[in-house]
């Protein structure tokens, strides 16, 4: 099994940056991708950006490339999504798991609430 643990979230005006972290623990050694998601109040959890645990190769939903990057801490089996630019419209809840996910893996993750 893989826990996942997610932290970096709170409150910050439009415009405004936060960096999210994922800490992976456990059987690591079974993860080739890893994502993060989102879901915002009254809607689908939606997928953010996902990369590859070896290579580093990196992904992104439209509504948040250029503003977002995700990166990876090999040593530390951690996860990074910085967040620039922040609007209003990011106001979610934001988890990490494999990418593709895994049912098992979600977590509660880690509220960001963007003010206008």
């Amino acid at each position: 099994q893989v826990q996942l643990v997610e932290s970096g979230g709170g409150l910050v005006q439009a415009g405004g940056s936060l960096r999210l972290s994922c800490a992976a623990s456990g059987r690591t050694a079974s993860i080739y991708r890893m994502g993060w998601y989102r879901q915002a109040p009254g809607k689908e959890r939606e997928f953010v950006a996902a990369i590859s645990w070896s290579d580093g190769t990196t992904n992104y939903a439209d509504s948040v490339k250029g503003r977002f990057t995700i990166s990876r801490d090999n040593a530390k089996t951690t996860v990074y999504l910085q967040m620039n630019s922040l609007k209003p419209e990011d106001t979610a809840i934001y988890y990490c798991n494999k990418h593709p996910p895994v049912t098992f893996y979600w977590g509660q993750g880690t509220q960001v609430t963007v003010s206008s």
